[in-house]
């Protein structure tokens, strides 16, 4: 994200995202080639990996370019929707190719697709030209020449106390959520067998509209309330989730409406957490300031989620001790929120 940041900054989102389109292919393909754990590791893990920081890296930038302040977390919730559908139409792909292929046509299948598509949509990719005044759709007489309100760096970042707080924030709902997200295949095939995949379908719609509803509602009442109350209402569903999935008696809709809702709750920090680094760094030095940010994420899926399987492990398979952790987590997330600052006019 930090690299791919820095790309999109310097020199646009075409490029940046045709990058990830041949990152995606090469990553894919080497896995077809293969069934050696080190070379999947670099293939799927690292270049695969590497093509989704480059590709969300172009897509929301030049997004907000476009639209006016008001519109900053609505834009952003559109734009990252686009990731949280994915599973939507891979699960039941990946099921079907998977059955009539098997694993490493698919790989192949699925790298030579995403290079052409994501490649190919890349071109439509623009920043808006210089002067452009968002919202008013055109360029403004002498605008090219005005500084942006903000343009801060990652060095200025580095030194600014709220960062290090909205990081910490952002470690917490990301990696809360990734703790139930990376669990929600294995506890819905104990209900529904087969079909679990239609669990992690409908967790990805509510994905999706949790960044749009978020973004929507950030704009109307702000990032830190709107935030403060999405970790308040994830805190709740993780403690509402110990009873749904202790029994084996819950009724399968019932898990997956619980799944839908912890879905949406996770994908508003994507939709919200892009809207504050605008607000309060400014559009020029968007991707890498983003980027930076965005650590937090990658760091929060790596620690969280190896916590719950520590935990679930100890409990001999039971997912009550994780839910508790992730639940007493995001109650501190929502208290740490009462301390962001909000940007300067």
């Amino acid at each position: 994200m930090i690299l791919a940041g820095r790309c999109q900054d310097k020199f646009g989102p075409r490029l940046t995202a045709s990058i990830g389109g041949l990152l995606v292919g090469a990553g894919f393909v080497l896995c077809s080639s293969t069934n050696n754990y080190g070379l999947w590791l670099l293939g799927f893990g690292g270049l695969a990996g590497a093509d989704i920081g480059f590709g969300y890296s172009s897509a929301t930038p030049p997004a907000l370019k476009w639209f006016p302040p008001a519109k900053t977390g609505l834009i952003a919730g559109l734009v990252v929707a686009g990731f949280g559908l994915a599973p939507v139409y891979l699960a039941p792909t990946s099921q079907y190719l998977l059955g009539h292929f098997g694993v490493q046509q698919t790989m192949l299948i699925l790298g030579i697709v995403f290079t052409v598509i994501v490649c190919g949509l890349a071109q439509l990719l623009v920043n808006p030209p210089a002067g452009y005044v968002a919202g008013a759709g055109a360029i403004a007489p002498g605008a090219a020449a005005k500084p942006a309100a903000a343009s801060s760096g990652p060095g200025d970042l580095l030194r600014a106390q709220g960062f290090y707080l909205l990081w910490i924030i952002y470690f917490i709902g990301a990696g809360a959520g990734l703790m139930v997200i990376g669990s929600v295949s294995g506890m819905a095939k104990k209900s529904m067998g087969d079909l679990a995949f239609v669990a992690v379908a409908v967790m990805a719609i509510g994905n999706a509209c949790g960044r749009i509803l978020a973004g929507t509602l950030s704009d109307k009442i702000g990032r830190r309330w709107t935030l403060c109350l999405v970790f308040a209402a994830q805190a709740a569903l993780m403690f509402v989730a110990i009873p749904v999935t202790g029994s084996k008696e819950t009724a399968a809709v019932v898990l997956v409406l619980v799944a839908a809702l912890i879905g949406a709750n996770y994908g508003a920090n994507l939709a919200l957490f892009p809207s504050f680094a605008k607000d309060l760094w400014g559009l020029k030095n968007f991707g890498i300031n983003y980027g930076v940010l965005f650590t937090a994420w990658g760091v929060g899926g790596l620690v969280l989620p190896r916590v719950q399987q520590t935990l679930t492990a100890q409990s001999g398979g039971s997912y009550t001790s994780s839910f508790i952790a992730a639940g007493a987590l995001l109650l501190v997330g929502a208290a740490l929120t009462f301390l962001i600052r909000p940007p300067r006019r």
